[in-house]
């Protein structure tokens, strides 16, 4: 290669250097808690994010049982001992993924790093499993809004690392997953034509008893459920103290509390601080 063939290659990277993407930095898991896990980058990677907020597990009400049941389990998985993959299902809104939030927040310095995954690159779990195995850190690999459709082979992937490969996950890693579906899968009425009554014994057909099988091989299962009315006010007055101040919760705050969840048509922990936000917000805004 010629001299003014060098010198024009190098004149070309110096236009098109500010135009390429910084290099990602890598994740230190002494300084880091939480990382996003990309399966197409560079054949995977993984990207360190700060935590979302700093929600801790009281700000997080109406859901009590759920909480000690969980907390329970991943503390027993921080100090090495046995401790079960979570599911963790229910209606919308009604805390899983803030549970999760919460859990990073409260229990980090006790040594918890949290993974995420998107459900589209689970195929590459097993790679980020076998990265993590030999990292001296205990993780908690997290998929969000799981749910897979009823053409979706996608499933298999997961079904396999959490108890049908050989080797299985790594004591250091511990899998966590939020859905909206019980099962994780669609359930039509086609699926229980094949269910059969044997004797006093209900059989399942192979259809459902395939959907089931992936929900089933996570430990623990827990259900999220919609709020009543006094949990639903006690979640918008504790919100509104956290985001303004005691004293805006009111004999108004708690009419306008009322409507703004029958206008939605849901009472939630996320309706209680969308609720908050509307009323400390413009209260504040007004003077």
């Amino acid at each position: 290669m010629d001299e003014a063939l060098s010198q024009r290659l190098l004149s070309l990277l110096e236009r098109i250097e500010p135009w390429l993407p910084p290099a990602p930095v890598p994740v230190d898991w002494h300084r880091d808690v939480a990382a996003l896990w990309q399966r197409h980058a560079l054949g995977g990677q993984l990207v360190p994010v700060p935590p979302r907020d700093s929600l801790r597990l009281d700000d997080l009400l109406g859901i009590e049982r759920q909480k000690l049941a969980l907390v329970d389990n991943l503390r027993a998985f921080l100090h090495g001992y046995p401790a079960n993959h979570a599911l963790l299902w229910g209606s919308r809104g009604s805390g899983k993924s803030s549970l999760v939030r919460a859990l990073l927040n409260d229990l980090a310095d006790e040594g918890m790093r949290l993974v995420q995954v998107d459900r589209h690159d689970l195929v590459g779990l097993t790679a980020l499993i076998e990265r993590l195995r030999y990292e001296p850190h205990r993780f908690v690999v997290y998929c969000d809004d799981l749910s897979f459709e009823g053409h979706d082979d996608a499933y298999k992937a997961l079904k396999s690392v959490l108890d049908g490969a050989l080797t299985g996950p790594p004591d250091n890693v511990l899998l966590l997953a939020t859905s909206n579906r019980r099962h994780l899968l669609p359930e039509s009425m086609q699926d229980n034509q094949g269910t059969r009554l044997v004797g006093d014994e209900l059989h399942h057909g192979d259809a459902v008893e395939e959907k089931i099988s992936l929900a089933d091989r996570f430990g623990l299962s827990l259900g999220f459920y919609p709020f009543n009315q006094d949990t639903y006010l006690e979640a918008c007055c504790h919100w509104i103290a956290r985001l303004g101040n005691a004293d805006d919760w009111s004999p108004q705050a708690r009419a306008e509390a009322i409507r703004f969840a029958t206008l939605r048509g849901s009472r939630s922990g996320r309706v209680a601080w969308q609720f908050a936000c509307q009323w400390v917000g413009q209260r504040q805004l007004n003077g």
